[in-house]
């Protein structure tokens, strides 16, 4: 089944759309928020590998042009982002707070959690990141000695998770300002958080999508500490 499908130029890029587009129709149609479009893709696409047999880097090969579509796609955050400029201006001390708030959250949880799972120095450098874009996070990782393919890994996680658990946690906690979810989910959830937040509205995707530019920059500042503490 690799070699036929290796002649096929588009085969993973195919197969990656398709199978989003059926976590689409999924979630549309039963409204659970386990039915994230993005986890349901990655199942499928591991189930469909596993049963056919077919390598990863088949699959890679003709999946990459995808990942091409990363950068545009993440500029065109600015738009809400834009939007909500005057919002922006006028609640600055509070964002920067609760963006800051996120990040310093995120590096003591990760610090904890490797302490109490004996975790050695380069795999705690490998979660640092976590919870930021991934061509950010991969650098550091990357630049720190960490395994950058588990920080790529986690990072999905931890964005899925973010996307399935956002509202919840919200009604659970009683937050109901736009801007204090919108920072929550994008200091969490990264790119992934976001478009859970676009859904909820205007302004928490605004504020999302601004979350993940300043949280990658404060990420890059913290981790470079906080490493030094294991």
């Amino acid at each position: 089944m690799s070699n036929a499908v290796s002649d096929f130029l588009f085969f993973g890029a195919v197969l990656s759309l398709l199978s989003y587009e059926l976590g689409l129709r999924l979630k549309k149609r039963f409204k659970w928020a386990v039915f994230n479009p993005l986890f349901i893709s990655i199942c499928i696409v591991m189930a469909f590998l596993y049963v056919f047999h077919i390598d990863y880097e088949v699959y890679n090969k003709s999946a990459k042009y995808i990942s091409y579509l990363l950068t545009p796609a993440t500029i065109c955050l600015a738009i809400p982002l834009y939007r909500q400029l005057e919002l922006l201006r006028k609640h600055s001390k509070a964002i920067v707070a609760g963006t800051l708030t996120g990040v310093f959250t995120t590096m003591v949880t990760v610090l904890l959690l490797a302490l109490v799972f004996g975790l050695n120095h380069q795999e705690y450098v490998t979660f640092l990141p976590k919870s930021i874009t991934t061509a950010i996070a991969m650098g550091i990782s990357e630049e720190m000695k960490g395994y950058v393919t588990i920080t790529v890994a986690s990072i999905i996680i931890t964005g899925i998770q973010g996307s399935i658990i956002a509202e919840t946690v919200c009604r659970i906690f009683k937050i109901t300002e736009p801007i204090a979810k919108g920072i929550a989910i994008g200091s969490a959830a990264h790119a992934v958080g976001t478009t859970k937040a676009m859904e909820m509205g205007e302004i928490e995707g605004a504020m999302s999508s601004l979350a993940i530019a300043t949280s990658g920059l404060c990420t890059v500042l913290f981790a470079s500490v906080f490493s030094n503490f294991l």
